[in-house]
């Protein structure tokens, strides 16, 4: 098995909004010849509004994501439109971090910086555009590129750049 069709186990952080971008990003990667296994939460429209009614514990949920990143190589954050007021997207940064995760940060089409969550400033190993080989090098920490929306490269805020494993 060579390199490229290795699989992967993800575990993606984003907004519910985001949730095409979500399927977007899979079909990108898999076109691409890779093999992803996805542990993000996607609710179901009928589980969604039980979130939304507030009819399920905010323990509950965390015990759940705590088990599914734990589960995933890599955490890799979905930068869309509301991303940065998102506090689920705080806190699964903040708690892929505790695992020692590497965590990745990638741009939707269209997303800027000011979508970009403070934590993952302070914790991504990388942040890149929406191009499936920088996303997948990224994922396998071969790459610890900073970059802006557009892809073109910047300065890194910190120095983080955790391994796979």
């Amino acid at each position: 098995m060579n390199s490229e069709s290795k699989r992967r186990h993800i575990f993606i952080s984003h907004h519910h909004a985001d949730d095409a971008e979500v399927d977007k990003l899979t079909s990108l990667l898999s076109r691409s010849g890779h093999d992803i296994r996805n542990s993000s939460i996607r609710a179901k429209p009928a589980n969604q509004r039980r979130l939304e009614q507030g009819l399920v514990s905010d323990e509950t949920i965390r015990r759940l994501l705590r088990r599914k990143i734990s589960w995933a190589g890599t955490v890799v954050v979905l930068i869309g439109k509301e991303t940065h007021s998102r506090p689920w997207v705080t806190w699964e940064i903040e708690q892929a971090n505790k695992q020692g995760k590497r965590i990745v940060g990638v741009y939707v089409r269209g997303g800027t910086e000011a979508d970009k969550p403070a934590a993952l400033e302070k914790y991504a190993s990388a942040i890149i555009g929406w191009n499936s080989e920088r996303i997948i090098a990224a994922i396998d920490g071969t790459e610890n590129q900073f970059q802006n929306p557009d892809g073109s490269p910047r300065q890194s805020t910190h120095a983080r750049t955790s391994e796979r494993c």
